[in-house]
């Protein structure tokens, strides 16, 4: 569909969205016409397209143009077709169907104004799925300029293996060049990641989308049961903006929203589809070099990124919309009381462990020459890490039943975090610490590696 102004002047350039694969940026975008649609309508509106021809450029956050050869009359034609869709309807509708069937339904209603966002970890998944359909499919990335050298080589297996070009977007090299004199290469380590990936990932993904009607994540639920376990199959993106301006503009598709990392991991094997080699290292989830670790057992996949934090900040921004503003801690966790609890079920349940009030754990503390020793987790029941470990914490509990060694609990978040944090060493969620016998300073657990023998290890060795 193409779409050309009437003008009398024989240079006047033809606003259009693509053209061959050619892009010409303008400085001034114009505003896009609504013909008739007011703001509301437009904005929660998409126009129902057929796949049309890949094409290899880059996503452009501004209107593309061509200019009319010299002499040639300009003429009006004006193609609106409007559909209104109810994405919360259609959401489940395809609540139980497959990522083949979905990743169809939004490549078929969007065509070449949809993209898959690709990361370079497991959601080469959605690529294989669009390949699958037999449809034309667009893929970009965001180049951040801090990926692993394995993540920048898996990149060119992928185009190679699929015949297709990723479009990347980089950000802007004025403003990570204030970021970096400013704050120098490491501040994330210090103040955290949230203004590095405001520069280097949600920036460039913003200008990405202003040149997309939607598009494709990789997002699923059990990735982040803190902040991602609502996700629908298809939404109106709740944050960014697409090519017709304004939030609702944008549509947004997670085809493996409810597949389970272990079946996404069968379906790569048995389509003997390239995948990125960091993951026989243990990598998971994979991000930015100096932000991403392999994990080990007991932990989430997502405790592999930016490990220093709180489990509540394990999002850089490309998927905010999935923290809730409205009744939640300040960090998107789910309902609180009013004193700043999470109101979720508890965890670590079990009639070998005991369970430490406030009250409780001060006068372990105070005691110097205790009858025995204790090892103690500090923990929030909303986070995702202190859930990956219930089930070893719990056998550990089990093995200790009757050796002498008390095993017990404490919650530390709300009220009792900052006392926790002064007193208890605590610094992320989960912290466990040992109180020998005959010491009145707890010893901290050292290792992340929070499987039930690295955990029997540890008490053997100080008990």
């Amino acid at each position: 569909m193409a779409l050309a102004v009437t003008s009398s002047s024989s240079s006047t350039a033809i606003s259009k969205g693509i053209q061959n694969g050619s892009f010409r940026l303008l400085s001034d975008r114009p505003k896009p016409r609504t013909h008739g649609l007011n703001y509301s309508q437009r904005r929660f509106s998409v126009k129902a397209l057929h796949a049309e021809p890949k094409r290899n450029a880059s996503i452009v956050p501004l209107a593309a143009t061509i200019v009319a050869p010299e002499g040639a009359e300009v003429v009006e034609k004006v193609e609106v077709e409007v559909e209104e869709e109810n994405f919360e309807q259609l959401a489940k509708e395809l609540e139980n169907a497959s990522p083949l069937e979905i990743m169809d339904k939004a490549l078929e209603k969007f065509g070449n104004d949809i993209a898959i966002a690709f990361s370079g970890a497991e959601d080469v998944a959605l690529i294989e799925y669009a390949h699958l359909t037999g449809r034309p499919f667009r893929v970009f990335s965001l180049d951040t300029g801090r990926l692993n050298p394995e993540t920048y080589q898996f990149f060119d297996t992928v185009e190679k293996h699929y015949g297709i070009r990723i479009e990347y977007m980089f950000p802007d090299a004025v403003e990570v060049q204030a970021l970096v004199r400013s704050k120098g290469l490491f501040s994330f380590y210090e103040d955290g990641h949230q203004e590095c990936c405001r520069v280097r990932k949600v920036r460039p993904l913003r200008r990405a989308l202003k040149g997309l009607r939607a598009w494709i994540t990789g997002q699923r639920k059990d990735q982040s049961p803190g902040t991602r376990s609502e996700i629908p199959v298809v939404q109106v993106d709740p944050v960014f903006e697409g090519m017709d301006g304004g939030i609702g503009s944008l549509v947004k598709w997670n085809p493996v929203a409810n597949v389970q990392g272990q079946d996404i991991w069968k379906f790569l094997r048995a389509m003997d589809v390239p995948v990125n080699t960091l993951h026989s290292q243990g990598y998971i989830s994979i991000g930015c070099e100096p932000c991403t670790r392999p994990v080990l057992p007991g932990q989430h996949e997502r405790e592999g990124r930016w490990w220093w934090e709180d489990a509540k900040a394990k999002e850089c921004g490309l998927h905010k919309g999935n923290i809730k503003e409205e009744n939640v801690d300040g960090n998107g966790n789910g309902a609180v009381h009013a004193n700043g609890t999470a109101i979720v079920p508890d965890i670590f349940n079990t009639q070998n462990l005991v369970t430490l009030n406030r009250t409780g754990i001060e006068n372990l503390a105070r005691l110097e020459d205790r009858k025995e020793p204790w090892i103690v987790v500090l923990y929030a029941p909303w986070c995702q890490f202190c859930q990956a470990m219930e089930a070893s914490y719990v056998e550990l509990a089990e093995k200790l039943a009757g050796s002498g060694v008390k095993v017990g609990k404490f919650r530390a978040d709300g009220d009792q975090k900052e006392y926790a944090q002064r007193e208890l060493q605590l610094g992320s969620f989960p912290t466990i610490l040992f109180f020998p016998k005959h010491s009145s300073r707890p010893i901290k657990y050292p290792s992340e590696n929070r499987d039930v023998d690295s955990l029997m290890a540890f008490v053997n060795a100080l008990r």
